[in-house]
C-alpha cells in the first residue's frame, strides 16, 4: 500500500461540479493499493497516518499527531501511486490491486481511520476527482507498506 500524506491547512474534493468531501487543518492522504495488500499492509498505513507526529507545538516543532490538533483526515483513492515507470514513458499498472479489492481495502482504511475518532472525509473511489488543497509548512511524506521495517 502506498501513500501520499500531505499535512493541510484545508482540503476538499470535486466530482461532477459537487464537494464530496471537506476538512480544514488536518491531512490529505492519497492512497494506492497495489496487487498483494494485505490486511496488515492496511492496519501499518493507517497507524502510520493516525501516529506521525506533524504538527507544530508552540515552538514550531513537530510534535502532535492528527488526533490531538482536532484535526480531520480526507482520503483520496488513487491507483496511479501504484504505477511503475521503469520501462519506457507510459506509466504501467500492472501493480495495481483490481478495482473490487482496492475499494474494500480503500474502504476498510477509511473505516480503520474513522474508528480512531478522527473525523474522515473521502473523495469517490474510482472517480475523476479534483482535490483542492493548501499545504501546510509544506509537509509531506511517502509511505510503502512494502518497505516497513518490521
Amino acid at each position: 500500500m502506498r501513500a501520499v500524506v500531505q499535512r493541510v491547512l484545508e482540503a476538499r474534493v470535486i466530482v461532477n461540479k459537487e464537494t464530496v468531501g471537506q476538512i480544514g487543518p488536518g491531512l490529505l492522504v492519497y492512497l494506492g493499493v497495489q496487487k498483494g495488500d494485505s490486511n496488515d499492509d492496511m492496519l501499518w498505513t493507517a497507524e502510520k497516518v493516525i501516529r506521525m507526529r506533524i504538527f507544530p507545538d508552540s515552538k514550531e516543532h513537530m510534535q502532535y499527531p492528527v488526533t490531538e490538533i482536532a484535526g480531520g483526515i480526507l482520503v483520496i483513492s488513487q491507483f496511479t501511486l501504484c504505477a511503475d515507470v521503469n520501462n519506457g514513458a507510459r506509466p504501467d499498472f500492472h501493480l495495481a490491486e483490481n478495482p473490487a479489492e482496492a475499494e474494500a481495502m480503500y474502504e476498510a482504511f477509511v473505516l480503520y481511520l474513522s474508528g480512531k475518532g478522527v473525523p474522515v472525509q473521502t473523495g469517490q473511489f474510482g472517480a475523476m476527482m479534483r482535490v483542492e488543497s493548501v499545504n501546510d509548512g509544506p509537509l509531506t511524506i511517502l509511505l510503502d507498506s512494502k518497505e516497513k521495517v518490521a
